[in-house]
């Protein structure tokens, strides 16, 4: 647990994302056997946004935010579109396919991520990340048709 403690505040919540994303694809893939997955990405939309705004009245980051830039707004307008088209694909991707594949390839966004990242953001790849990313290419592959 020690070593937990020594780590930087950004890579414990990275992987408390790793292991929320883990989860919503289980509780995903269990809801779209029910229920129409479209309607699930909504009502996971609903979940998302009381349990999200809670948080953000909770720090009082309403009364903090003042006004809003132009150009932020755009970007989170166009974040929220891609979230919103990748859930309908993924929830498809779920009620006709195993988790076991679905996911994997879902985590092709990784190395999307990464690509995008240094072209438009002109962040740095190393040679480490570039070979991470080819391996998470590789994994995604090898699932995906195991």
């Amino acid at each position: 647990m020690s070593a937990l403690r020594r780590l930087p505040s950004w890579v414990l919540y990275a992987l408390g994302s790793a292991l929320f994303a883990g989860l919503t694809a289980l509780f995903g893939k269990a809801a779209v056997l029910e229920m129409d997955p479209d309607l699930v990405a909504v009502l996971r939309t609903v979940v998302i946004l009381a349990l999200l705004g809670g948080v953000a009245a909770a720090k009082g980051a309403w009364r903090r935010s003042g006004a809003f830039p132009a150009r932020g707004l755009l970007f989170i307008v166009l974040s929220g579109a891609a979230t919103g088209l990748s859930w309908l694909c993924y929830y498809r991707a779920l009620r006709g396919g195993p988790l076991s594949r679905v996911a994997p390839i879902d985590k092709l966004s990784v190395a999307v991520a990464m690509g995008l990242a240094a072209v438009f953001l002109g962040e740095t790849v190393s040679w480490r990340a570039a070979a991470g990313g080819a391996l998470i290419v590789a994994g995604a592959v090898l699932v995906a048709t195991g």
